[in-house]
């Protein structure tokens, strides 16, 4: 009795790493990521108003890596933190 080999997520299935840390989406996530920190610290030490929209921005540069890897949970986890984070603006 043979099994069948579970196939690899296309974004996986490239011969080197080297293709998927050059994608400029990566780039963006970890820009995104730095932002969303220090948004939080801002928030709590600095200004309210400024760290909610730094941790906007991150959100939003971050989307496209979790667009292009079909995250979809985390597409819909950072849409509900914009609006969150909207309301407060507004």
């Amino acid at each position: 009795m043979t099994l069948g080999r579970l196939q690899k997520p296309k974004f996986l299935q490239q011969k080197s790493v080297v293709g998927l840390v050059n994608s400029s989406d990566v780039t963006l996530r970890v820009i995104g990521s730095v932002f969303v920190i220090l948004a939080y610290f801002i928030i709590l030490h600095v200004s309210t108003t400024f760290g909610v929209i730094l941790n906007m921005v991150g959100d939003t540069i971050s989307l496209p890596y979790f667009i292009r890897t079909k995250s979809w949970d985390v597409v819909i986890m950072i849409a509900f933190l914009l609006v969150i984070a909207l309301s407060h603006l507004l």
